[in-house]
């Protein structure tokens, strides 16, 4: 059993950055591909980016790359999401999600993550 916690999430005008984190409880986090999702409302719940379990490789959905960056530091158990140059189309919840599967497999798809947090809100005012 893996449980995920996000923090991070809040208030940033335009232009501005934030970090997320996602705090892993569980010995297996090392093991687990970890991704981020968001979700704005009445939209579905969209890709954002994941990593593998070493660090050593990561996928972005692509209107994201340059602007985001995923990171996981496994003596933390935590993974992060760097937010830059934020636009107010970048408002929505943000959750991660952990899975087995290796990351080189459908890292897009939501159906594979086996867990998910509650999620953090991000909001960009223009």
């Amino acid at each position: 059993q893996v449980q995920l916690v996000e923090s991070g999430g809040g208030l940033v005008q335009a232009g501005g950055s934030l970090r997320l984190s996602c705090a892993a409880s569980g010995r297996t986090f090392t093991t687990y591909t970890m991704g981020w999702f968001r979700q704005a409302p009445g939209e579905e719940r969209e890709f954002v980016a994941a990593i593998s379990w070493s660090g050593g490789t990561t996928y972005y959905t692509d209107s994201l790359k340059g602007r985001f960056t995923i990171s996981r530091d496994n003596a933390k158990n935590t993974v992060y999401l760097q937010m830059n140059s934020l636009k107010p189309e970048d408002t929505a919840v943000y959750y991660c999600a952990s899975r087995k599967v290796p990351v080189s497999v459908a890292p897009q798809r939501r159906e594979t993550y086996d867990y998910w947090g509650q999620g953090t809100q991000v909001t960009v005012s223009s």
